[in-house]
């Protein structure tokens, strides 16, 4: 058995609901053969922190290290780790563990985010009963499965918001098979919409940005969009009747609006929730009889899903807009990014 080179791990942990957090720290799980262990460099602040933190999502495991947007060194690793070497500047997502095996129905159709054997990066438990923890600290340990290795192109400093936001707006344009000459919108131009019109724009996607900010037309125009809807503005949304193929909803839409979405769509068109609206979703069923439109979801991308967005992002010069704070300040930016004024990810150096 391999040992960890860091066998008490400091970072910065939420005690008690609410998004502040504070120094602690944890003895981590024995480093085991096919795990490696990351010296934290990078790490992007995320919605889901923020939703995990406040107990948005249900009651929180505590004390809890968040963030699942990392990149980092290899320090360590196992003794049955061949794909990775100590040095290697590497990404970690949302996902820290899945079975992968063939006989698994989600991890054989690469929906390992689904796997009943899946462990996330931070709050869940691993088969022993250890509790994971996140990015917001000096170093993790992660299956090998679920460390990336950083394509050369891509800058460290600005390329952890790829490990979730990226793959996760990339992950259902893949399964949907976006392609060129299609008309797709994204609406919400924020963390992930402002990833979603780069990705959509590389597909070759003739791309529509829909937001309530017109301040940020120009930049959605320099990010690949070929139009931009204000959607607060009644005749700019009624020239969108009938007008696309598909439609990402990035931002935290109110339930309501999604009625108003069916009618932007074309026939056999497909909306596709990224962010979860507060409160039920109610539609008549003629909706979808006469509209023929399908609403869908869509989770994270699994291991071949995130290395395909890395790679991709790598080759067309996907890169995310990020602020940076120090991890000392991760309190400020928190709350930043909680206030909406985060322009359009947060990266906490280390």
């Amino acid at each position: 058995m391999v040992e960890g080179k860091i066998n008490e791990i400091h970072g910065w942990a939420a005690k008690e609901v609410g998004i502040k957090v504070e120094p602690w720290s944890y003895t981590p799980r024995p480093l085991g053969p096919n795990d490696v262990e990351i010296k934290i460099e990078y790490s992007g602040i995320c919605g889901s922190d923020l939703h995990t933190l406040k107990g948005e999502w249900g009651a929180p495991m505590l004390p809890a290290i968040v963030g699942h947007e990392i990149v980092g060194r290899v320090i360590t690793k196992g003794e049955a780790v061949s794909t990775l070497a100590e040095g290697d500047i590497v990404g970690v997502g949302a996902q820290a563990y899945a079975c992968l095996q063939k006989d698994c129905s989600p991890c054989s159709r690469d929906l390992d985010p689904h796997c009943p054997h899946k462990v996330a990066t931070y709050t869940d438990k691993y088969a022993d009963g250890a509790q994971s923890q996140g990015g917001y600290s000096e170093a993790v340990r992660v299956d090998a499965n679920y460390v990336f290795k950083l394509p050369k192109a891509l800058d460290p400093a600005t390329a952890a918001p790829l490990m979730c936001a990226g793959t996760t707006v990339f992950a259902p344009m893949l399964r949907q098979g976006v392609k060129k000459g299609d008309r797709v919108g994204v609406i919400g131009i924020g963390g992930l919409g402002h990833l979603a019109l780069q990705y959509a724009r590389a597909l070759g996607a003739e791309v529509y940005a829909i937001s309530h900010s017109p301040r940020k037309r120009d930049t959605c125009l320099e990010l690949g969009a070929s139009h931009f809807v204000d959607s607060s503005n009644k005749e700019q949304t009624a020239g969108l009747a009938r007008k696309l193929n598909f439609l990402f909803v990035t931002s935290n839409s109110r339930s309501n609006q999604y009625n108003e979405y069916l009618n932007w769509m074309d026939f056999e068109g497909k909306i596709v929730m990224l962010a979860a609206p507060v409160g039920q979703l109610t539609f008549s069923p003629f909706e979808f009889l006469l509209n023929e439109v399908a609403v869908t979801g869509s989770l994270i991308g699994g291991v071949n899903v995130l290395r395909k967005a890395l790679e991709f992002a790598a080759e067309h010069n996907i890169r995310p807009i990020v602020e940076t704070f120090p991890i000392e300040l991760v309190n400020e930016a928190l709350q930043r990014m909680d206030d909406g004024k985060a322009h359009y990810r947060i990266v906490l150096t280390h």
